[in-house]
């Protein structure tokens, strides 16, 4: 039976074995995994397994984060899925929430402010608003998984029931957080004034495609890995009890 793309795709490139370097050398967003998995640069010769041993990262969720930023539409299979470190996806997203805040919105908010300096003021206060109210709007987004989610994971975990919260409530309730940004994207390349417009547009363009790009990954991660990650865990406990 031959194997799918994607199945080829992933056993040719990704593997504990491969240098860490090869790695980075095979797609170079990657970068942006390690940061938040807390493996830094100069590690040498060292395979993906030594570097993430090195680091205290779970290997197998290492590559599984890997393989999403590079097949965004890979969904892995239950035998992958079992083989992931919740603790360590918890782990990624709350540093890729971080990254998001402390990086991703300021660098966005910059370059906006930048790019609307020669518009009429009234556009002006339109086009910033709408980044402040999306902003706002993400981190409360974040606050709940940081105070409700995450905290039911840790106790999952540690080997609490969690209380009457289930994996369930979170999926119902989910939203995709990315998808305004169609919005902003569509208000400056369709409708943003001649005076505004330029390499700064550009630029900032380039910037909400890969914040998009980052967001909707983030999100696969959320609903295709812990989601059904936790409900395996609630499964296992339900028949324990």
């Amino acid at each position: 039976m031959k194997k799918s793309k994607i199945s080829e795709w992933e056993n040719r490139i990704f593997s504990p074995e491969m240098k860490m370097a090869e790695l980075i050398d095979l797609n170079y967003r990657l970068l942006t995994v390690l940061s938040r998995t807390g493996i830094g640069l100069g590690f040498g010769e060292s395979s993906v397994a030594e570097a993430c041993r090195a680091n205290g990262m779970d290997v197998n969720t290492f590559i599984l984060i890997c393989t999403m930023y590079s097949l965004p539409e890979y969904v892995p299979d239950r035998k992958i899925l079992s083989d992931a470190d919740p603790a360590a996806i918890v782990e990624y997203l709350h540093n890729s929430h971080s990254f998001y805040i402390r990086y991703g919105f300021m660098k966005l908010d910059k370059s906006m402010k930048s790019l609307v300096g020669p518009c009429p003021e009234h556009q002006k206060k339109v086009i910033l608003k709408f980044l402040s109210d999306y902003r706002q709007e993400v981190e409360k987004h974040f606050e709940y998984e940081e105070t409700t989610l995450f905290p039911y994971v840790r106790a999952m975990i540690d080997g609490s029931d969690g209380g009457t919260y289930t994996i369930s409530e979170f999926r119902e309730h989910h939203d995709n957080i990315e998808e305004k940004l169609e919005d902003l994207k569509n208000l400056i390349m369709k409708y943003l004034p001649e005076s505004c417009s330029g390499e700064t547009a550009g630029m900032v363009l380039l910037d909400l495609f890969s914040l998009a790009e980052d967001l909707n990954i983030h999100t696969a991660i959320e609903n295709n890995v812990l989601v059904p990650v936790m409900s395996m865990m609630e499964n296992k406990r339900k028949a324990r009890i």
